[in-house]
């Protein structure tokens, strides 16, 4: 009895309509009732998804995104008390969505601004510092086994997806035309509070996600060499130690 009222008041609040809760509840007034909590919580989840995807947001219009949030967060209610942790699976939404096949890029660009969001919310830990090679023998190198840092994300997409985040930022009034047969690979990594978001290769982007694998150096570069045969193993670790990309 209490698992289907509560699941019946889910669904009043989330949905369109208060469908079964009426046979568990007959107070007087109670449509008018759950009709304004239904508006204030499907507003309020609304405003999170909004916060969470600006550029996703500017692209489609309000009005659309408004209605594809609405949509979310009837099949998506909320599983942890905490606000930055909802909207994970919007860009699944994004790619499942009819409306937006002739927009195909939309959901890395959403999956971009979650990266966003995860790396700036992620727990703290020092970086690491150039020292832990330094002192690892040449021998020792290839099993190295470095760590991701907390905040670092990865996020390939056969689109332009980081020039297209770029290109919609609320200062940027004309936006112009983009490349769409333009591969684009992101790192996001945090330092002082502040995310950045770097465009890599297609190598460095194997050797992040071999090593984010557990693979130990020597196997993640063979993988970036594999991708691409440019590949600069020297280069690519001076830049992720600036970056901070690994964590000690």
């Amino acid at each position: 009895m209490l698992a289907g009222l509560q699941r019946a008041f889910q669904d009043a609040v989330l949905g369109e309509a208060d469908g079964t809760l009426a046979e568990h509840v007959t107070a007087p007034g109670l449509a008018a009732r759950i009709a304004v909590y239904r508006n204030t919580v499907q507003g309020s989840l609304g405003e999170v998804i909004a916060a969470a995807f600006p550029v996703t947001r500017r692209i489609v219009g309000d009005a659309f995104f408004s209605a594809l949030a609405r949509r979310f967060a009837a099949g998506h209610p909320p599983r942890l008390p905490q606000l930055s942790a909802y909207g994970a699976d919007f860009p699944d939404l994004l790619a499942e969505e009819a409306a937006l096949h002739r927009l195909p890029y939309l959901a890395d660009v959403a999956r971009l601004e979650w990266a966003r969001g995860e790396s700036y919310f992620a727990a703290e830990a020092p970086a690491l510092t150039p020292g832990v090679l330094i002192e690892t023998s040449p021998e020792a190198l290839d099993a190295l086994k470095l760590r991701l840092h907390p905040a670092t994300r990865l996020v390939r997409s056969p689109y332009p997806i980081h020039r297209i985040w770029q290109v919609n930022q609320p200062e940027v009034e004309d936006v112009p035309a983009v490349d769409m047969s333009v591969a684009e690979n992101v790192v996001l990594t945090r330092r002082e509070g502040r995310v950045a978001l770097r465009l890599t290769s297609a190598g460095d982007a194997a050797l992040v996600a071999a090593i984010a694998e557990g693979e130990g150096l020597g196997d993640a570069a063979a993988r970036a060499l594999a991708e691409d045969a440019a590949f600069d193993l020297e280069s690519a670790l001076r830049d992720h130690l600036i970056a901070g990309t690994f964590r000690n």
